[in-house]
């Protein structure tokens, strides 16, 4: 299975060096010299190159830049601007046995309390930490992807299991009043006042 690590941004410099989105959690293990990647052109550009190694990797503030061997100049790299590189998850070894891919993750059932509320939809690779999108019948949730929120993770079982903060889900929920029409409208548990 072809995993994304990252999508090509604009042209640095005139050597044609990169700037790049990182989409993986270990750039520094991966985008090393030699590294080979797929290549999976942007949709209005059509290349001639399939794979891509890696000549050099050095950072520029918080923005990685890449230098291709198969790319010598400025007008080359911006050919591949808005292109994905890829790894095949066949061929790489497991380095961390708690790490998740976002293909093993989709389609995932979401539980809380042991009750289904939805499906992970999509994973969301963010600079400080990762973020589970999950589709529910009140909406899209972004749930943070850290083990105090989401303890397990069972691809085979073919679930995940929250454990939310308060009023995480209930964020994008309508209020129970508005949507039984009766403004204002409070449920005291059948206690009277």
């Amino acid at each position: 299975m072809q995993v994304r690590v990252a999508r090509i941004g604009k042209p640095h410099g005139i050597r044609g060096e990169v700037t790049v989105q990182v989409l993986t959690d270990s750039p520094e293990d991966r985008f090393v010299g030699g590294a080979v990647f797929d290549v999976d052109p942007a949709a209005q550009s059509p290349l001639a190159v399939r794979s891509l190694t890696v000549r050099s990797a050095r950072w520029n503030k918080d923005i990685l830049v890449l230098g291709f061997e198969e790319v010598a100049d400025r007008s080359r790299a911006e050919e591949l601007r808005g292109a994905t590189l890829s790894i095949d998850t066949d061929e790489v070894e497991d380095e961390d046995d708690e790490g998740w891919y976002e293909h093993e993750l989709v389609g995932l059932e979401v539980r809380v309390d042991g009750e289904r509320v939805g499906t992970v939809s999509a994973l969301q690779v963010m600079p400080a930490q990762d973020l589970l999108v999950i589709e529910t019948p009140q909406g899209e949730v972004l749930v943070p992807f850290v083990e105090e929120i989401v303890p397990e993770v069972d691809p085979e079982g073919g679930f995940v299991v929250v454990v939310p903060p308060a009023g995480l889900f209930e964020l994008n929920a309508e209020p129970k009043e508005a949507a039984e029409g009766v403004p204002g409208a409070e449920d005291d548990g059948g206690k009277g006042a």
